[in-house]
């Protein structure tokens, strides 16, 4: 399961205008939550932004937070007003993801079901 990081991301913005989408799915369910997430901050200027970093048992780790930023290279895709963002060196490791949210009593949270990952650690938080 993916914590969400709810810190907003702060440093010089930069302007992506008409930047290209990218392949991540966000689910209705998470989209929804994503929202609650963004009324909650009081932010209208916030995005999803979806990544990978070196990492993690298993070499590479999730990352997911809110950013007001716009990177060069940044793809955006817009989910029924949620923009999530994804930089161009992620992409190809995120590629058909998708994004979904838990609300159980088993477990709660974001979780990130990729076809990219050939395996996964135990909690879920890295892929290779």
């Amino acid at each position: 399961m993916t914590e969400l990081d709810t810190t907003p991301q702060t440093s010089p913005a930069a302007t992506v205008e008409d930047a290209p989408a990218h392949g991540v799915l966000l689910t209705d369910l998470a989209a929804g939550k994503v929202r609650s997430l963004l009324e909650q901050e009081g932010r209208d200027d916030l995005r999803l932004r979806v990544g990978v970093q070196p990492g993690g048992c298993s070499g590479l780790i999730y990352q997911l937070y809110f950013d007001e930023r716009s990177l060069d290279g940044d793809l955006v895709r817009d989910f029924d007003g949620v923009e999530v963002v994804v930089d161009r060196m992620s992409s190809p490791y995120l590629e058909g993801a998708t994004i979904d949210f838990s609300d159980t009593i088993e477990k709660q949270g974001f979780t990130i079901d990729n076809p990219n990952a050939g395996s996964s650690c135990a909690c879920g938080d890295s892929f290779s």
